[in-house]
């Protein structure tokens, strides 16, 4: 078999702890990874930038207030164009790859249509990543190096922290390009919350993030067009105790889409972040803790 991984994603990603862990929040950034290996860029038809348009670059930073919050943030360092942990394991596409795929491997889903599987086909804006065909062994490396150990770390902190607090919310953190929201400047949205339409979080909790970033000035959207993915499908079993949401954040408010360089609006947005989650985490115990109860 091939080496495990590259050198370059010796860690694949970083669990931030805070030094007491004081409220029943998770957060998680599968898509900020910035490292790329070397390989992969040189192997691939696209140059350095243009594979970055997939990356919601800096997310983790923007997150960065969680940790003084008292609340643990795993991040993936791995890049989403490299390998996309908020799909199911195998969602691959045969297409992409020389060798027959696993019998168990989900070759008909939408995302896999669209060229977003596991190992994704394209970058966030239609390109083909590939000049031709992977072997499969490689598709398997990824997931079992990657995937699989990632995966594995998120539900440790899930678990823990349910174990420790009784119920838990999972905060899926994301990034989105202006131009998949709207063209029309009225309706555009800053921020979308998904809870795959009431079934992975608990309504009031989902109605209190939106209703925070909106008394911010933020426009807030829900389920639309980002319902929440993989990981918000399974990790949130809200009468179980555990809850889910993604947020997704519009570029545009903090970083030139083009250049994927940081802009002014940064630092703003990033402390109105922490104030948002700040308040979440004072109720947050409460909240998730009867929400279990109404629901038993």
């Amino acid at each position: 078999m091939s080496s495990p991984i590259e050198p370059e994603l010796a860690v694949p990603f970083t669990v931030v702890e805070p030094s007491d862990q004081t409220v029943p929040l998770v957060f998680n950034a599968p898509h900020a990874g910035a490292v790329y290996p070397q390989s992969f860029v040189d192997g691939a038809r696209l140059d350095p930038l243009a594979l970055r348009r997939s990356e919601d670059a800096y997310v983790d930073a923007l997150f960065a207030g969680m940790g003084a919050l008292g609340a643990p943030m795993l991040v993936a360092r791995f890049p989403r164009a490299y390998l996309d942990v908020n799909r199911e394991p195998y969602e691959l596409d045969p297409r992409m790859f020389d060798g027959r795929l696993p019998p168990y491997a989900n070759t008909r889903s939408l995302r896999v249509a669209g060229g977003l599987g596991t190992i994704p086909r394209i970058v966030g804006d239609g390109q083909e990543i590939y000049p031709g065909k992977l072997p499969v062994a490689e598709a398997m490396r990824r997931i079992e190096w990657l995937y699989k150990p990632y995966h594995r770390a998120l539900r440790q902190i899930v678990m823990r922290t349910q174990r420790r607090f009784g119920s838990v919310l999972l905060v899926d953190c994301h990034s989105m390009p202006s131009s998949s929201v709207t063209r029309d400047e009225n309706s555009r949205a800053d921020i979308v919350i998904g809870d795959r339409f009431g079934t992975s979080c608990a309504a009031a909790t989902s109605d209190r993030v939106a209703q925070s970033f909106e008394r911010l000035g933020y426009r807030v959207a829900r389920n639309r067009p980002y319902a929440g993915g993989f990981i918000t499908e399974h990790y949130g079993e809200p009468a179980a105790g555990r809850h889910a949401l993604q947020v997704e954040i519009n570029r545009s408010l903090y970083m030139d889409e083009r250049t994927m360089q940081r802009t002014e609006g940064f630092a703003r947005l990033a402390s109105d972040i922490t104030e948002v989650f700040s308040l979440i985490a004072e109720t947050a115990g409460t909240d998730l803790t009867e929400r279990r109860l109404a629901a038993e």
